[in-house]
């Protein structure tokens, strides 16, 4: 049996940038490691229940660092969990992205003061992309900050010279400074 074919001209040909096509799959399917160290941990739980359903933006989480591309630290980080918390954002694949959930991972929260134990920031142990503030930060906060990354990633380029860009940055200085100026 022969099937018609049209001729109408549409070839069914898309024709799109490379990054276009590499951000589109990394930000319809990211894959987040929950990382919950204290009370921020129940609302990040919260925000995979059926009431807010994060799934339905293709964010999926996932228990394993390797499999991974966004981390969420969620509560108190303490100077005894620094070093997890780096060894695990250290086995994540490039690229990786970092949500600091709450007051208390941003900053310290209110336990910094009195505390000795307690890390000012998860920022001085890993970099972190997107801030969620609150104590605690309502479930909407973090799917505001998922949109928040996947609008990063839609900008980003993988396929830039980022180590050429970075040495060009260094040396531009001591070429403007080399040369002569006119008088």
């Amino acid at each position: 049996m022969d099937f018609p074919r049209e001729k109408n001209g549409d070839g069914g040909i898309i024709i799109s940038k490379l990054d276009d096509l590499l951000n589109w799959a990394r930000l319809s399917a990211m894959w987040p490691m929950q990382f919950g160290l204290a009370c921020c941990a129940i609302e990040m739980m919260a925000a995979w229940s059926s009431a807010y359903d994060i799934d339905r933006l293709g964010i999926i989480p996932r228990a394993s660092p390797r499999q991974s591309d966004v981390i969420i630290i969620s509560g108190t980080v303490t100077f005894k969990m620094a070093d997890r918390i780096r060894r695990l954002y250290e086995q994540m694949p490039e690229p990786r992205y970092v949500i600091s959930m709450g007051n208390c991972s941003n900053c310290g929260g209110p336990y910094w003061e009195q505390g000795y134990h307690v890390v000012k920031g998860v920022d001085r142990i890993i970099p972190v992309d997107i801030y969620i503030p609150g104590c605690p930060p309502r479930p909407e906060a973090l799917i505001g900050a998922f949109m928040k990354l996947q609008e990063k990633i839609r900008n980003e380029s993988l396929l830039a010279p980022v180590a050429v860009q970075k040495l060009l940055a260094k040396e531009s200085p001591t070429l403007v400074a080399a040369t002569p100026s006119v008088a």
